[in-house]
């Protein structure tokens, strides 16, 4: 029996026959160890000389043990015992040696050979299987041959290679969703790590990673494209189907198709996953079920951001106005309500319009004042849009380029701030592309900036400027009281207004001729074609009309007058020449305007030499001379009248007793400079300051003390009150400015002051010029210093007492000093007439009749 050195028994030598801790001596020792590595080379020993190495072995150790126990002697009386035990252990080691194995390698085999068992063990259970499944499929063939079906036996022989290459199939669908789900992650990693590597050990400045540059961009992008978060969540969608199909496809025995038809069942409805069966399938329903879950919660938030975006958006006004051929305003401010009033009623024989205004305000605020507005729409449309009109997108979004007209509104607060936010409206509606199909219409504060944005503007624009209108006709209506009413009958829509138009009928006619042939109308001027579109108003009766002139009239309709046949009237003669004396005048104002310096101006050119005018405010004097001489007013050069300043407060009694109030001719009550930026509160102001003044007036009239003796025995009472009131108004004329159109019921019913409405006046002109931009140029020569106005004069200079006339002989009369008479108040009513329909009724006029013309102001 030979052993190798390099086999399991040499090392198992070590195991069997374990070494004692004795002394050997050194050289024996190394030989034997020398000897047993030298011989590792060389053929095995023979079975005897194995024998005695291992005798010798064993003496050795025996000799050992005696000497440490002090038992030597003993052990050499007894050598067959010792012999008897070796030969025990070579029988026990010659038996053992081919099973004994380390601890590790009989751990490995143990493992491998339960795997090998449980692999067999399937084995045979897959055998079973398939034999099972065998005599399934013999049995279907059977039933599929009763059936008539052919090709069974195909099918059949070729189930296992489709199984076979089903099962490769679902195994790559399988891992390649794991690899799809795991690729973000080993991205994520892979950024950071590259930003670790890229980022320098010795950098100074900080290098922003790869993570925060891709989510910047992500962020951008989210932000950049409107669709951005929609077409994500739609990606995400796709991708969670894709991913649940494949994985469903390798987990069970259904088709791709199937799969993917069933991942987007779990993805629209999570409980859809409760028919699952297998912990596979269960697993990655469930797992896509909770995805789909997340993205119909992430749908739904996008979904409710939208709507409520949408909603968000029509409440503030922010959607696009789709509108042909309306009225555009643009600004907020206290005129809107009259101009809106004044809109509708332009538009009601049209049944009704759209009017959109924009402004820098919340739509529903502006929706919710504009509803308490009292007075009726007429079928009129308002719409609300919040903007600004200095943003062409703004401008855009109210369908500016398609308005028939646009009214730009001054804003409260200070003229020159005003006006410069109305240029730079302008500057933004000249910009834009598309062009602007209607005109202008732009309210100014200040009649020096007039020039600049008519410069800008250039033909689209015609300007109004308010204040210095307003401040006129209160000079025009001081010296000739009632002619506010008149301004308001003419310049509303409800009653008269000015229109133009052409009459080829009427070509090759004089001017006079013209006069009487429209008996619903009053001409009052002509617009010369030969002059560019030029109006003459109060043209001479030699004018012939010639083609292509139109007729300016004042009339109830636009589609209410025309021309007829010319009537049979005499002219007659005039009673006296027009002689009107100019006398001296005493005039008072009270409170403080920013244009006071045109109305001393405009009273200079009118009234007699000599004349006074006090006025009377908070302001000081020497602020009083600095506000007139930086407004170009040089008070050395006036002709005709004498300045009179008085300090003092208009609502304190005590301030008012110290004037002479019983002793002016006019009394102008002005909307105080420093609170014309509320109306109530000045229209309050002015109130106070009237009943002051006539309750001050009434007290110091001479026949006081008869009147009150004689009604009611001397007892005072409301009636009496009011009785002196208007003794007082017969005095002298007080015209108060209102700015809110509700103040002017107060006035009307107690008769004691005459009022311009300031506010509701210029609306009324915003509105007439916005439905026709050339009466803008008869309205500028009516307000002007020099041209035509319109005056109320005495019957009496064209006619004798209870002489029998035709309106349309009195209209002839007064042709003889060129003025056109437009309506009349008879002495007994207390409206005034204008556009008289019955022109040729035979009336008895008396001298105390009045009559409303167009005069010259010389």
């Amino acid at each position: 029996m030979s052993i190798d050195p390099e086999s399991p028994s040499t090392t198992n030598r070590y195991w069997v026959f374990p070494s004692q801790s004795f002394k050997l001596p050194r050289t024996p020792a190394r030989r034997f160890y020398s000897t047993s590595f030298q011989n590792s080379l060389t053929p095995p020993p023979s079975n005897s000389t194995l024998r005695r190495r291992i005798s010798h072995r064993h003496r050795i150790e025996k000799h050992a043990s005696s000497v440490r126990d002090g038992k030597s002697n003993e052990s050499e009386e007894c050598p067959s015992s010792g012999n008897k035990t070796t030969s025990l252990d070579k029988k026990f080691t010659r038996f053992f040696r081919p099973f004994t194995l380390p601890w590790q390698t009989a751990c490995i085999i143990a493992i491998l050979v339960t795997c090998f068992t449980s692999l067999v063990h399937q084995n045979f259970s897959l055998l079973n299987q398939v034999s099972d499944l065998q005599d399934e499929l013999s049995k279907l063939n059977i039933r599929l041959r009763r059936c008539n079906i052919s090709d069974s036996i195909d099918i059949i022989d070729s189930t296992p290679e489709h199984n076979v290459n089903g099962a490769s199939l679902k195994n790559t669908a399988l891992i390649l969703s794991l690899m799809m789900l795991s690729l973000p992650l080993v991205f994520i990693k892979y950024m950071e790590y590259m930003s670790y590597v890229r980022r320098p050990s010795d950098s100074t400045t900080e290098e922003l990673s790869l993570n925060k540059q891709l989510a910047y961009r992500v962020d951008v992008f989210l932000s950049f494209h409107p669709y951005a978060k929609p077409l994500t969540l739609l990606v995400a969608t796709l991708l969670l189907i894709c991913l649940g199909g494949l994985a469903l496809f390798g987990v069970t025995y259904d088709s791709i198709e199937d799969c993917f038809w069933l991942s987007w069942t779990y993805v629209a409805d999570s409980g859809n996953h409760a028919n699952s069966e297998g912990i596979g399938p269960r697993l990655v329903s469930v797992s896509v079920s909770f995805g789909g879950m997340l993205i119909f919660a992430m749908m739904l938030g996008l979904v409710s951001d939208a709507i409520s975006e949408k909603f968000d958006s029509l409440r503030k006004g922010r959607s696009e106005v789709v509108e042909q051929n309306h009225t555009l305003i643009l600004g907020w401010s206290d005129k809107l309500g009259s101009l809106l009033n004044q809109l509708a009623i332009a538009n009601e024989s049209l049944g009704g319009g759209t009017v959109v205004v924009m402004a820098e305000r919340d739509k529903e605020e502006m929706e919710l004042d504009i509803a308490k507005m009292e007075f009726d729409f007429r079928g009129t449309s308002v719409i609300c849009r919040s903007g600004s009109p200095l943003i062409l997108a703004d401008l855009k979004k109210v369908s500016v380029s398609k308005a028939r007209a646009i009214v730009v509104l001054a804003e409260d607060g200070n003229a020159d701030q005003s006006d410069a936010r109305a240029l730079r409206t302008v500057l933004s509606l000249t910009g834009v592309k598309e062009g602007l199909r209607g005109h202008l219409v732009v309210e100014l504060s200040d009649l020096d900036n007039e020039v600049l944005v008519k410069l800008v503007g250039g033909d689209l624009v015609e300007t109004v400027v308010a204040h210095d209108v307003i401040g006129r006709l209160m000079i025009q209506c001081a010296r000739q009281p009632g002619l506010a009413q008149i301004w308001e009958d003419i310049l509303g829509f409800e009653n008269c207004e000015f229109y133009i138009k052409k009459w080829p009928q009427l070509h090759g006619m004089l001017f006079e001729e013209v006069l009487i042939s429209f008996p619903d109308a009053i001409p009052c001027g002509i617009k010369v074609a030969s002059l560019g579109g030029k109006i003459l108003l109060n043209p001479n009766d030699s004018y012939v009309l010639q083609e292509g002139d139109e007729v300016l009239v004042i009339a109830e309709d636009d589609d209410s007058y025309a021309p007829a046949a010319l009537p049979m009237v005499q002219r007659g003669n005039l009673p006296k020449n027009l002689i009107i004396p100019k006398t001296t005048e005493r005039i008072l104002f009270c409170g403080w305007r920013r244009d006071m310096e045109d109305m001393i101006l405009v009273l200079d050119a009118f009234l007699a030499h000599g004349s006074e005018l006090w006025m009377f405010n908070e302001v000081s004097e020497k602020e009083r001379e600095k506000k007139l001489t930086d407004g170009g007013l040089d008070i050395s050069r006036l002709a005709n009248i004498i300045l009179v300043n008085r300090e003092g407060n208009a609502v304190i009694r005590r301030h008012l007793e110290s004037l002479p109030l019983e002793s002016f001719d006019s009394i102008l009550i002005l909307a105080d400079e420093s609170v014309e930026d509320s109306a109530i509160q000045a229209d309050s102001r002015s109130l106070a300051t009237l009943l002051l003044i006539r309750d001050i007036q009434a007290k110091r009239l001479p026949y006081r003390e008869a009147m009150v003796s004689k009604i009611h025995g001397g007892s005072s009472s409301q009636g009496s009150w009011r009785e002196e009131m208007q003794q007082a108004s017969d005095k002298s004329v007080i015209i108060s400015e209102i700015l809110d159109p509700r103040t002017k019921n107060l006035l009307s019913m107690s008769k004691i002051s005459d009022y311009v409405l300031s506010n509701e006046l210029v609306s009324m002109a915003l509105a007439m010029v916005a439905e026709d931009r050339q009466i803008n140029d008869v309205l500028e020569e009516l307000f002007a210093e020099e041209g035509n106005e319109m005056q109320i004069r005495g019957a009496d200079l064209y006619l004798f007492e209870g002489e029998e006339l035709s309106f349309y002989e009195v209209l002839l009369r007064a042709r003889q000093r060129r003025e056109i008479v437009i309506g009349y108040r008879l002495a007994n009513a207390e409206k005034t007439l204008i556009n008289p329909p019955a022109k040729t009724e035979i009336r008895r006029w008396s001298v105390k009749d009045v009559f409303v013309v167009i005069a010259d102001k010389e």
